[in-house]
Order: C-alpha cells, then sequence, then structure tokens
C-alpha cells in the first residue's frame, strides 16, 4: 500500500506532464485554425492536467504527513515529530516540491484564464500550457535514452541513498527523517512560500498575454485584459517578498530585514520591472505611446523570473547564498527552459517590431508621459544595478566554460556595497511618486509650476524639518531620503484631497505611492539609525578569539546577574523549554523514554494558572533552548525576551532573535555565545565544615543550614535499617538564594552519596562523611562553568512605519486591480 502511493504519484506526474502537451498542441492548433473543437480539446487536455496536478499534490503530501520513510522527500524534509503545520513547509522545501506548488498555482489561474479570457483564451493557453508542460518536466523523474529528465519526489531512500544498510535490507525503512530546516521551522514559512510562489506564477499570465498580441499581431488590445493581471502578480509577488523579509527579521540573527542576499536579489528585480511594466502600461492606456516599451518589460519580467529560478535552483549561487538550492542535476534543464523562452519572446518581438504601432507625438518635459518615464527608467536601472554584480557566478561559469579562467568575487559587504547605491535610486523614486501624480492628474504648464508645487514643499521643508531637529539624523543622504518621502507623501495626499469627488478607486496609485513612501521612512529610520545598547563598556574583552563585533558590541550576562544597559536594568534568569507554547525551567520536568517527550515532575504553573498537572507527559522540542531575559525600564515596567539557540547536528545551528515589540520601536535581541551543555568539573575539593558555618564554593558564599533525615529517595526502595539523611546547604546567588540538598545513604551497611548540584551556578557538592562527634561534615566541592549568554540587543526605530507602508501599498494595488478589473468587464 506504501508504495502504491509513491507509484500513484509518479504516473500521476506523468499524466500530467502529456496533459499538458496535448493542452499546448491542442490550443495551438485552435489558434491557428480558430476553431472550437480544437479549443474543447484544449480545455479538456488542461483540465486533465489539471487533476493530474492535484493527484501529484495529495499523493506527496500523504507520503510526508503519514511519514512513509521510504520516500526520499519525506525522509529528507520531514520527521514524525514536526507538527502539523511544519509538516505543510516540508511540503515545498525541496525542489521538487517547490517546482510543485508553482506548477499547482499555475493550474488556478489557468482556470481562471480559461474562464475569463474569451477571445484570448486559445493564444494565451497555448503559451501558458507550453510552460506547465516545461515545468513539470522538472518533476518527471525518467529516464529516456541514458538522459535524465527531472527530479521526481516520489524516488524511494534506497534507490537516492548508498548505504550499506540497503544493500543488506533493500526493505529497510528509516525510523524517522532528517527533519525540517532549522530555518524554516517558522510560522511565516508556512505561507510566505505559496505568496511568492503565487507571486511567480501570476507573471505567466502577462507573458502569455504579450506573445499572444504578437503572435496575432492585435498589438493594442492586450493592455486592456493584462493590466488588472499585472496589477496583482505585482501585488502578490511584493507581499511575499516582504513575509520573507518579516521572516528573516523575526528567524536570523543579522539584525535586519534584508540582506541583499543573491536569491533576494534575483526574486527582488523582477518585482522591479513589473512595476516598471504597470507603469508603461498607464502611459499606453492614456496617450497611446509606450508600446514598444511595454512589450519588453512584461516579457522581461517572466524572463527575469526564469534566470531567477535558474540562479536559486542551479546550485551556481551555493557559494555565495544561504537561500539556494544545491544542483539536482537540473541546471541543465532549467537553461533549456530559460532559452527556449527567450529566443521564442525574441522572436516575435523582431518580427513584429516593424509593425508596432508607434505614436509621432513629441515628448514634453511636463507631459504626463515624461515623468512615468523617467520613473520607469529609475526602476529599469535599480535593477540592472543589482542583477549584474549578482549573476558574478554565472558570468564566471561562462568565461570558464568557454576555457577563460575567471574568479571574479561578489561585493565582499554586500548590505554596505548595495545600499550606498540603491538609496540614491530610493531617492528618485520618492521625487517622482511626488512629481507624478500632479503630471497625471494635471495638466502641468510651465507658468503654473510654482503655484502648484508652492503648498507641497513648504510643507515637507517644514515637516522636515521638523523631523531632522527631532531626531538624530545627521547623513545627507538620509536626510535626502526622509524629505523625498515626506514630500511623496503631502503631495500624494493633496491629490486624494483635490480629487475627492472621483471614485475612491480612482485613488490606487495615490494609496500605492504613500505606501511606497512610508515604507521608505521606515527603512531609513529602521535600518538608518537603529542603535546598539548592548555596548561592551567594561573597558575588558571577553575573549581574544572572538571577533572586535562580539567584544564591543555584546553584552556578557552570568546567570541571574544584573547590569545596566542603556536605559535597561538586564538580568539573564536562564535557559527555558518551551512547552504548550510557555516558557518552563527544564528541572521542572523528568524526562520520559521518548526524547521529545518529558514528564511534569510536580504541578508546574504559569502565572497562577495550573498549566501542566504533576505526572503530564508533554511533547517539546529538544533542539530548542530559550535563555529568559529580564528587561527592567526605569519606570520599573518588566518585560521578558527569549532568544533561541537551535541545535541541529545535521543541519546545524540557529539562532534566532526575540522581539520586544512596540509603536515607536522594536528590541531587538539574540544570543551570540552562550556557555557550553557539556559541563567540565574540576577535581573534587574536599572541605570540612560545621553546621551553621560559611564556605565558598565557586566565588559564591554558601552555608550548610542543617541536616534531616528522610524515608524516601526517588528510585530507590529503602530498607528500614538503612538511614539516608539531606543537607540543606543555600547558596547566595547574585540575586537571590539557591539551595542544594545533598543526600548521605548507608544502604545495607555501605555508604551511598548522591551529589547536588546547580548547573547555572556551576556547583556541585557531595556529603563524603558525616562526623557527629564534631558536629561537622566533611564536603567534596565541584565546579564548573558558570551559565553565562552573551548577547546583542538592537533598538531598532519606527520599523513599524515600514510594515503599515507595506500594508498600505497593498490596499493602494487592490484598489488599483479592482479598478482596471471593472473596466475590463465592461
Amino acid at each position: 500500500m506504501r508504495y502504491l502511493v509513491g507509484n500513484l504519484g509518479h504516473l500521476f506526474v506523468i499524466i500530467s506532464f502529456i496533459a499538458a502537451l496535448l493542452a499546448a498542441v491542442s490550443y495551438y492548433k485552435s489558434a491557428q485554425l480558430e476553431e472550437s473543437g480544437w479549443k474543447k480539446n484544449g480545455r479538456i487536455a488542461f483540465f486533465i492536467h489539471t487533476a493530474g496536478v492535484l493527484g501529484v499534490v495529495i499523493f506527496l503530501y500523504i507520503i510526508i504527513y503519514r511519514n512513509y520513510f521510504e520516500y526520499h522527500y519525506a525522509w529528507s524534509h520531514s520527521s514524525k515529530y514536526l507538527p502539523f503545520y511544519y509538516k505543510i513547509s516540508a511540503f515545498w522545501e525541496g525542489q521538487e516540491g517547490s517546482f510543485l506548488l508553482w506548477i499547482f498555482w499555475h493550474v488556478v489561474l489557468g482556470i481562471f484564464i480559461i474562464a475569463l479570457s474569451k477571445d484570448w483564451e486559445s493564444p494565451v493557453m497555448f503559451v501558458f500550457s507550453l510552460v506547465q508542460a516545461f515545468l513539470t518536466s522538472m518533476i518527471l523523474g525518467v529516464v529516456l535514452f541514458n538522459l535524465k529528465i527531472g527530479s521526481s519526489p516520489f524516488m524511494l531512500t534506497r534507490e537516492v541513498i548508498e548505504a550499506p544498510v540497503f544493500q543488506i535490507n533493500p526493505e529497510f525503512i528509516p525510523q524517522d527523517g532528517s527533519g525540517l530546516n532549522p530555518l524554516l521551522q517558522n510560522y511565516w514559512m508556512v505561507i510566505h512560500p505559496p505568496t511568492l510562489f503565487l507571486g511567480f506564477a501570476a507573471t505567466i499570465v502577462p507573458f502569455s498575454f504579450a506573445i499572444s498580441a504578437l503572435w496575432k499581431k492585435k498589438y493594442t488590445s492586450w493592455i486592456k485584459p493584462v493590466m488588472p493581471w499585472s496589477l496583482f502578480a505585482a501585488a502578490v509577488l511584493g507581499l511575499g517578498i516582504i513575509m520573507g523579509a518579516y521572516w528573516a527579521y523575526e528567524t536570523l540573527n543579522f539584525g535586519g530585514y534584508w540582506n541583499w542576499d543573491p536569491v533576494e536579489n534575483a526574486i527582488y528585480v523582477p518585482w522591479l520591472v513589473l512595476i516598471a511594466s504597470i507603469h508603461t502600461m498607464l502611459i499606453y492606456k492614456k496617450n497611446h505611446t509606450a508600446l514598444r516599451v511595454s512589450f519588453i518589460l512584461v516579457i522581461a519580467t517572466f524572463l527575469l523570473i526564469l534566470y531567477s529560478t535558474f540562479l536559486t535552483r542551479s546550485g551556481i549561487l551555493g557559494n555565495s547564498s544561504v537561500h539556494s538550492f544545491t544542483d539536482l542535476g537540473l541546471s541543465g534543464q532549467l537553461l533549456i527552459y530559460l532559452v527556449f523562452f527567450t529566443l521564442i519572446s525574441i522572436f516575435f518581438l523582431y518580427r513584429n517590431w516593424k509593425k508596432l504601432p508607434v505614436s509621432e507625438k513629441e515628448i514634453d518635459v511636463y507631459s504626463r508621459d515624461f515623468w512615468i518615464f523617467m520613473g520607469t527608467a529609475v526602476l529599469c536601472l535599480s535593477a540592472f544595478q543589482i542583477i549584474i554584480p549578482t549573476s558574478i557566478p554565472v558570468f564566471n561559469a561562462i568565461l570558464n566554460n568557454l576555457g577563460i579562467y575567471s574568479n571574479m568575487a561578489p561585493p565582499a559587504d554586500q548590505i554596505v556595497f548595495y545600499t550606498r547605491i540603491q538609496l540614491w535610486f530610493a531617492l528618485g523614486i520618492g521625487i517622482l511618486t511626488a512629481l507624478g501624480q500632479f503630471f497625471w492628474w494635471r495638466k502641468m504648464k510651465s507658468n503654473k509650476l510654482f503655484y502648484e508645487f508652492a503648498v507641497p514643499l513648504v510643507i515637507t521643508l517644514l515637516v522636515s524639518t521638523l523631523i531632522m531637529v527631532l531626531s538624530d539624523i545627521r547623513e545627507l543622504p538620509l536626510l535626502l531620503l526622509i524629505t523625498a518621502a515626506v514630500f511623496a507623501i503631502i503631495s500624494n495626499g493633496i491629490t486624494l484631497i483635490r480629487f475627492n469627488q472621483s471614485p475612491y478607486r480612482l485613488s490606487g496609485g495615490a494609496v500605492a505611492h504613500i505606501g511606497v513612501a512610508l515604507m521608505i521612512i521606515g527603512i531609513v529610520y529602521s535600518s538608518g539609525m537603529s542603535r546598539i545598547i548592548s555596548l561592551n563598556r567594561s573597558g575588558m574583552l571577553y575573549s581574544s578569539d572572538f571577533p572586535d563585533e562580539i567584544n564591543k558590541e555584546n553584552i556578557l550576562l552570568f546567570h541571574d546577574q544584573t547590569k545596566e544597559m542603556d536605559q535597561y536594568r538586564m538580568t539573564y534568569t536562564g535557559k527555558r523549554i518551551k512547552v504548550k507554547g510557555n516558557y518552563f525551567r527544564r528541572d521542572q520536568f523528568l524526562p520520559a523514554s521518548d526524547p521529545h517527550y518529558l514528564v511534569a515532575r510536580e504541578d508546574i504553573y504559569h502565572g497562577n494558572i495550573l498549566s501542566i498537572p504533576a505526572g503530564d507527559t508533554v511533547k517539546y522540542n529538544p533542539e530548542n533552548t530559550y535563555y529568559e531575559v529580564q528587561y527592567e525600564k526605569p519606570d520599573g515596567q518588566v518585560f521578558y525576551l527569549y532568544p533561541r539557540l537551535q541545535e541541529n547536528p545535521n543541519m546545524g545551528n540557529v539562532v534566532s532573535p526575540s522581539i520586544k515589540k512596540a509603536a515607536f520601536r522594536d528590541i531587538y535581541t539574540h544570543v551570540t555565545v552562550v556557555a557550553e551543555d557539556e559541563k567540565e568539573w574540576s577535581d573534587t575539593e574536599e572541605i570540612e565544615i560545621s553546621i551553621g558555618s560559611t564556605f565558598f564554593v565557586n566565588d559564591y558564599v554558601a552555608s550548610i543550614e542543617k541536616f534531616q533525615r528522610i524515608d524516601q529517595i526517588p528510585g530507590t526502595a529503602l530498607n528500614e535499617n538503612d538511614v539516608a539523611v539531606k543537607g540543606i546547604i543555600t547558596i547566595n546567588g547574585m540575586s537571590k538564594d539557591y539551595q542544594l540538598e545533598p543526600v548521605y545513604l548507608i544502604k545495607d551497611n555501605f555508604a551511598g552519596r548522591i551529589p547536588a548540584e546547580n548547573e547555572a551556578l556551576g556547583v556541585r557538592i557531595t556529603i563524603l562523611n558525616i562526623l557527629p562527634d564534631k558536629n561537622s561534615v566533611q564536603l567534596g566541592l565541584n565546579t564548573a562553568q558558570k551559565d553565562y549568554i552573551i548577547l546583542k540587543a538592537v533598538e531598532k526605530p519606527m520599523i513599524n512605519i515600514l510594515w503599515l507602508g507595506t500594508l498600505i501599498l497593498m490596499i493602494g494595488f487592490t484598489m488599483a486591480m479592482v479598478r482596471r478589473s471593472r473596466e475590463h468587464t465592461r
């Protein structure tokens, strides 16, 4: 039965591939011959393809959900201990699953195209089905004439891994899988990839319409049906990018949300070009100009999506990006995929270039067209500046394959390299989003410029000056960016007020531009004005082995030690585990037979509420350790942060921040160095001490309070002749007292000793002997490294303005999309 699932899944892959080819052929015939019979055949074939894709999705998820680890995809990406929602993430963690997600979204979009495109259906669905055939071939997993086509997600583990155990027992099934990459064990990874791939998939619609328009020589009528789809693709892809940025902010510890990683760049560039294409299509709708540019940019957007796919999945970025996939032998197919559609696009553009309508009207500097072109140029130049350095590994590979040795290196400091150039493009975008609205809605003349811009400029200068006075921004580029963003908000706001008599749906562009301006302000403050508050002011290095960043920008906290940090008093209160959504001490639980479960040692409370009764067995993730840090404000308010270390021996450790979110600033905290879990105990130091006296152990003051006889010892049965005595020893910690209770036992006339230890304090005490005639006791003292953390804390001001701007941008996109959809329907 278990093998039947994989066989059926692979069968559905083959069916979906063949059906996509049949749909492409049928729709091609329909477009060429204009016969309804071929169109009907095309629909049937595409619906069969849809059913096949759904079957593949269902069977692959069954394999993951039911822990069928005899299948390599389930074994390499999942685990029987993964929660349900992370098993969803495991579905698209691998290359095959993410290709399948992309194919699935194409199927959904294809159904809408069939239902809505009317006369455009046949040529558009021909391109659509052709793309689907290429994509489906990526998961085909068949070998023809010694040539492997695609990588099947239904390969058996024994077929992929050459391990002796499979030679001994071919039917061996692993008891558990490798698990999900720790970086992906985040709730954003459940929703970010589907959103991003829907944005990827949506770019095929404008591309298909553009190629169809060139093919069928309908050079102008394609713009109207494409506009709502382009806006939809831009909104969804942009939202997916922002979701990824927020995931990075919450999960990674580089202190931000955008790292200019090559994979991030490869996704961002198509979005910039897509936005540029929307603006050129708007020009065409208004003045019937920029048609050629619109064709080029719409086609380029899809080709850049294919190029980004090649970059991230061919393995070519393996040494320069943490996000790229390893090569599964698909790089050749991906290259063919990219080259094929590039050549097709060039062929249709070249064949129709001279036939495309061109306006003879001269562009005036006071016209709307001029300023929209300026904005388009800035967006495209920005994309160009990003994609060239990102493609350095590709250039190296091309030159090396041509016999020319090349070892060009990508930028050493990606953040500095890209940011110092891109901020000037952002400045241009801020200014042009302000000017564009005025020139778009009003016919400008040179003698009216002062009247139109006087009010917004005066307000902008006043607001910008106020910001400069109230904030610490003194760098000229940042001041210019803030001023440009404020100008954009004021100008677009005035536009909304002036044209409030128009239906609200006409305001989508202005709303989106306000969102972009707010995002610029949020980026300037949260990145340009972020402030490290965990500076080491002791004047001492933590370790000469640490880099300067750790020694200078991090604070060392021992267990229960309180230190002043900026305006806060910080105390490290110890390690925690997360159970049922709350944080508890590990010593409140006993280990269970399964390492992923614990048994409550006692009634465990969260606040005043009983959370876990004594004896209850609870599930937890043993990979995760949380470090509880108490922050105390000057007014006495207290809050706790729980930065996390996830230890995964197979995939590497992950350090994730904990963030205190507030309206005007976030406190972003992550551990940099932590004490080793495995203690190296010192040799035993023997002392003799009387009851009530004090002694020193590991720099702490301790005292013996008393001894008392006990009748029970967990795990040890006592007879009536046995004697057990425990000592009550108090250790004065940095902020509170701790109690250790070592046991001295005489059982069956043999002496036994049960030491007591506190790992956090690095103290272990053993009762070696009791001397009643001296009213004293002999103790054995062992010490180890005290529990400590070195952490970094950063204040991120006004970061919520960035997220607010994103929300407003999405609202603007939605308003514009609804408007263009209604126009097309009419």
